[in-house]
C-alpha cells in the first residue's frame, strides 16, 4: 500500500513540475486549425478558423486535398482568423491535413479533413411510441394489457408463497 502511494505521489509532483516547463514548447510548435464541416462530401465548401494568427492573419494550404491555397483573414477583436475553400469535385475519400501558417511569427497550425463519398445526415430526434411488440400499460389492446398484469399478480402471488414456506422450514 505504501509503495504504491510513493509512485502515485513521485508521478503527481513529476508532473507538477515538468508540466508547466514543458507546455509552452509544446504550444509553442502548432496549435489548432478548426474545420468545419469536419466531413464533407467532394464539391463541398469548408470553413477554417484558428486562434492562433488572430494578429495578422494566414496563409492556408489545402493542397493535400487538391484544393491549393487560400488566405485567412484576421478576425475584429477576439475574433479567430478565418478562411475557406471549395473542395474539388474530384477529391479522393480519405483524410487529409489541412495546415495554416501566420503571417506573424510563421506559427503552423494544422487540422483534419475527412472527405467521405456520402454525405452526413442531420440527427433526427425520436416521435413518438416505440414499436416494440405487444405494447404497454395503455396498449391498444386491453385484454393483452389484463392478461400481463394477470401473470404477474400470479407470479407475485407464486413467490411469496414459495419464500414463506422457505422461511417456516416445510421445504420447497
Amino acid at each position: 500500500m505504501r509503495r504504491t502511494a510513493r509512485l502515485l505521489t513521485g508521478t503527481v509532483l513529476a508532473v507538477g513540475v515538468i508540466g508547466p516547463a514543458v507546455a509552452p514548447a509544446y504550444g509553442a510548435g502548432g496549435g489548432e486549425l478548426k474545420v468545419s464541416p469536419s466531413s464533407v462530401v467532394p464539391g463541398g465548401q469548408v470553413t477554417v478558423h484558428t486562434a492562433a494568427c488572430r494578429d495578422g492573419g494566414a496563409a492556408g494550404d489545402a493542397s493535400a486535398v487538391g484544393a491549393g491555397s487560400f488566405t485567412l483573414a484576421p478576425g475584429s477583436d477576439e475574433d479567430d482568423a478565418a478562411g475557406r475553400f471549395q473542395v474539388p469535385p474530384s477529391a479522393q475519400p480519405g483524410t487529409y491535413e489541412i495546415v495554416a501558417t501566420c503571417a506573424e511569427g510563421g506559427r503552423r497550425v494544422a487540422g483534419d479533413l475527412v472527405v467521405t463519398l456520402t454525405a452526413t445526415r442531420d440527427e433526427v430526434p425520436p416521435r413518438g411510441s416505440v414499436k416494440t411488440g405487444v405494447g404497454g400499460a395503455f396498449g391498444r389492446d386491453p385484454v393483452q394489457t389484463a392478461a400481463g398484469v394477470t401473470a404477474l399478480a400470479v407470479a407475485a402471488a407464486g413467490g411469496t408463497w414459495l419464500l414463506h414456506r422457505r422461511a417456516r422450514g416445510d421445504g420447497i
